[in-house]
């Protein structure tokens, strides 16, 4: 009968584990109490055997059930079901329903076969013991009493399971010593005997006797027991972690699922509980973490990106034994080139663009026809930023060719092809392949919207190539682009936000008009206006599902905010909003896309002075969960998303509107990780994921974060801003690959400064003169916005309240102004890339 006190524990750890972390984290939980309790048992008590068919033919699509199994009837040839022959071999003792003992749970359903009823697994032990006055209770009570009459020392540290076990492991030592009489390390009948009656123990045993030490507990009947036995016996648990194993690195491509195995391994080893991120991982329903093995090993299906990162596992109630394990996330490259084709005349400059993003970092080559280009060897040609950009200072005839540029890295390769033309008619080739007949450029193109209208402006040659003015008729209803409205004199327009939808269309908002407008880019005209529920100001195109969203106030005072949905917003045809079922809306938040993460499934909404954030389905409209964010006293007032270990950062707003420090988010579970490092402010992402930027408008600094390939995030430099920061994109460096410039503009001053974010220097831009006032702008904190243009772009507009001014990023410099463009705050880029 030895080895059954091993199955005692685990049964007792089932209820406290649960009580211990019942309610742990920030999320909903899938599992009850209950289903807790009966997965603990479940890795105890496994399944019972099922018979596997080694014939073939009818039985390999065959299930018996347990405790029978399959074989084929030689006369007939059919699959049959029959009661098994024998079991494997393993003690796993069980007790059965009709009240016998049975050596394993295969035994359970062989005999419930045979005998032609039904008999099941009960959790009690006594029928163990039934023909013995000595029962499971008896037996414990032995042990308990054993443990008791031993010398106890002054326990220190934390009351820990963990502590308590040591305290225990004490004991049981000092207790095998003793009963050790020769010395042996091994406990044999005639000294279990001698030491009962030494110590006078017959009369305080009760039903039990020393000698049931040795017939419950001697594993391998050998007659003695060792210390290991002894161990085994008093539920001394022993773990144990080589130091080459704490830290354990895995790399897996995207994609593809993978298994952490946690390597801690003991006697009576408890459950093995897992975190990331703080969180317990065990009782989640996760979508991608959903199952732990009876090993105890975490199982991801399907990983991404934001799985990358650090997971821990250590044997529940043994947290300081515990195993570290980074998980990293290798992408494939994915590339784009820029332009797909270009025509130039002899003896003018060329360039031909190259972006990769892809994890590690892409190396970049070009060949030209299929054939190695050999830059180094030419003063014509010359590669720019890692070969982010090939440079032809002079084109010839001969350069007239397919430039292929391949982005490679360990787990993958990407190419695409720009071409270039060399000939004497290049105007009029340009002609055939970029402008339409009409002499208008469709593309690259900053689309202003001011008082007077809308000013389409080309920015390499500060051209205005179109000026939609306000009295211009929408072309499906014909109304004017901008009717004189109520209390607004002298007649002017009035914008809030646009957003560019695949460049086709603009979708503009009209605060004072309740609608929206919609411009075709290629006919360069208003065609519908759009109604919505008063004061849109915020839109936000989600290239996911083709939607554009639409945040209204309702009124000035934001008593009525509600959230609608353009959908198949990119289809040439009448639109019309949808309303989503969310009331008293304060923001919404839905993450963008770039090259790796082309689709995005879920948003966030904020509702007004409530410290949460809901958690929505793009698809659907319906909300998903919701994140509490009480025990900060965080009420939302921004949101940002890396994709890289998958972290949302939130501006939190404490009593009055102070600021407090940002709250970081665990995408994979959903739940607060905690504080993100002191960092106050409004977080942006750089486009690619990897830096995190923060204007700290009480400081007036920039703070920079970067997240790892392992996704680490880590503290970079601080960086001086005109504070306070209105608004901040990225740019692409020209220099150095898969880095970025940050342009941060002041919203009460006249300066601008580029900041690299690879190298902490800045350049600051002065005297771009006075911004709008904030009772000029009330639609939102931008009173000065910052756009670049595009991926590939070399140019920047940001307004001031009498003019436009033309930034050029290559040079960290001013390029040139626009004037007579009041109030032109709302901006939008139409490009080809």
């Amino acid at each position: 009968m030895g080895g059954l006190g091993i199955w005692a524990l685990p049964i007792l750890l089932g209820a406290s584990f649960w009580q211990a972390y019942e309610g742990r984290g920030s999320v909903e939980t899938a599992n009850s109490a209950e289903e807790a309790l009966e997965g603990l048992q479940d890795v105890q008590y496994p399944a019972a055997e099922k018979t596997v068919n080694q014939h073939g033919g009818p039985c390999r699509t065959t299930y018996c059930g347990r405790g029978r199994e399959c074989v084929v009837r030689r006369l007939t040839g059919q699959a049959e079901c029959v009661c098994q022959e024998k079991c494997h071999s393993s003690f796993v003792p069980v007790c059965g329903s009709d009240g016998h003992f049975y050596e394993n749970h295969c035994e359970v359903f062989r005999a419930a076969c045979v005998q032609k009823r039904r008999i099941y697994v009960v959790h009690s032990k006594d029928c163990f013991f039934k023909v013995d006055t000595c029962t499971m209770a008896e037996y414990n009570k032995l042990k308990s009493m054993l443990l008791d009459m031993q010398p106890k020392g002054l326990t220190n540290g934390e009351d820990t399971l963990a502590n308590a076990m040591d305290q225990k492991r004490t004991l049981v030592d000092t207790m095998f010593k003793y009963l050790d009489m020769n010395g042996d390390g091994r406990l044999s009948s005639e000294e279990l005997a001698q030491i009962s009656v030494k110590e006078h123990l017959e009369d305080s045993l009760l039903e039990c006797t020393m000698q049931d030490l040795l017939r419950y507990d001697d594993y391998n009947n050998d007659g003695v027991l060792t210390l290991q036995e002894f161990y085994t016996a008093f539920q001394v648990v022993q773990l144990s972690l080589p130091e080459d194993k704490r830290v354990s690195i895995t790399t897996v491509t995207v994609g593809l699922s993978t298994v952490l195995s946690c390597t801690i391994q003991g006697t009576l080893r408890p459950p093995i509980i897992w975190k990331r991120n703080g969180i317990v991982l065990n009782f989640l329903d996760l979508e991608d973490i959903n199952d732990f093995g009876d090993d105890g090993s975490l199982y991801i299906t399907k990983v991404t990106t934001i799985h990358m990162g650090n997971y821990s596992c250590h044997a529940y109630g043994y947290e300081e034994l515990s195993q570290t394990h980074v998980l990293q996330v290798n992408v494939p490259p994915v590339i784009l080139v820029y332009p797909e084709t270009q025509a130039q005349e002899p003896g003018v400059a060329a360039s031909l663009h190259c972006y990769a993003d892809g994890i590690p970092n892409p190396k970049l080559t070009w060949l030209k026809n299929g054939l190695d280009l050999q830059p180094h060897s030419s003063k014509q040609l010359s590669l720019i930023a890692n070969g982010s950009e090939l440079h032809i200072g002079s084109v010839r005839y001969e350069d007239t060719g397919a430039y292929t540029c391949i982005a490679k890295n360990e787990v993958g390769v990407d190419e695409d092809i720009s071409s270039l033309f060399v000939e004497d008619s290049a105007r009029k080739t340009l002609a055939n392949i970029l402008w339409r007949e009409e002499g208008l450029s469709v593309g690259n193109m900053f689309y202003v919207f001011s008082d007077e209208g809308i000013t389409i402006l080309q920015p390499g040659d500060c051209e205005i190539r179109r000026h939609i003015k306000r009295n211009e008729r929408i072309v499906a209803s014909y109304e004017e682009m901008c009717p004189k409205t109520e209390g607004i004199t002298p007649q002017h327009c009035v914008w809030a936000s646009a957003v560019s939808v695949r460049d086709r269309y603009i979708y503009v908002s009209q605060p004072l008009q309740k609608r929206l407008l919609v411009i075709d880019t290629q006919a360069q005209k208003v065609v519908q206006a759009v109604e919505t529920d008063p004061i849109p100001v915020k839109l936000f195109y989600d290239k996911s599902h083709d939607q554009v969203w639409v945040l209204s106030w309702g009124d000035a005072q934001k008593t009525q905010p509600t959230l609608q949905v353009i959908a198949q917003a990119s289809v040439g045809e009448l639109h019309h909003t949808v309303r989503t079922p969310f009331q008293r809306v304060e923001d919404f938040y839905i993450p963008p896309t770039n090259l790796i993460i082309t689709h995005v499934r879920f948003g966030f909404v904020f509702l007004k002075a409530e410290a949460a954030v809901h958690k929505i389905d793009l698809e659907t409209l319906h909300r998903v969960k919701t994140i509490s964010l009480k025990n900060y006293s965080c009420v939302p007032a921004s949101m940002a998303y890396t994709h890289l270990s998958g972290y949302y950062f939130i501006q939190c707003q404490g009593k009055n509107n102070s600021a407090i420090s940002q709250l970081l988010v665990d995408s994979v579970t959903d739940a607060v990780i905690g504080l993100n490092r002191g960092v106050v402010g409004r977080p942006f992402v750089s486009p690619d994921g990897r830096y995190v930027v923060t204007p700290d408008n009480q400081s007036g600094k920039l703070q920079v974060q970067t997240i790892s390939f392992q996704g680490e995030l880590q503290l970079g430099p601080k960086l001086d801003v005109p504070a306070p920061v209105s608004d901040l994109v990225f740019q692409s460096s020209f220099t150095e690959s898969n880095q970025y410039m940050a342009i941060a503009s002041s919203a009460q001053g006249s300066d601008l400064i580029f900041s690299d974010l690879s190298t902490g220097t800045g350049k600051v831009i002065r005297s771009l003169k006075e911004p709008l006032g904030a009772h000029q702008w009330p639609w939102g904190r931008v009173n000065r916005v910052v756009v670049s243009s595009g991926l590939f772009g070399q140019y920047l507009v940001t307004p001031s309240a009498e003019s436009l001014f033309v930034l050029d990023g290559r040079q960290s410099s001013l390029h040139c102004e626009v004037s007579d463009i009041k109030r032109g705050n709302t901006v939008v880029w139409v490009g080809e890339v």
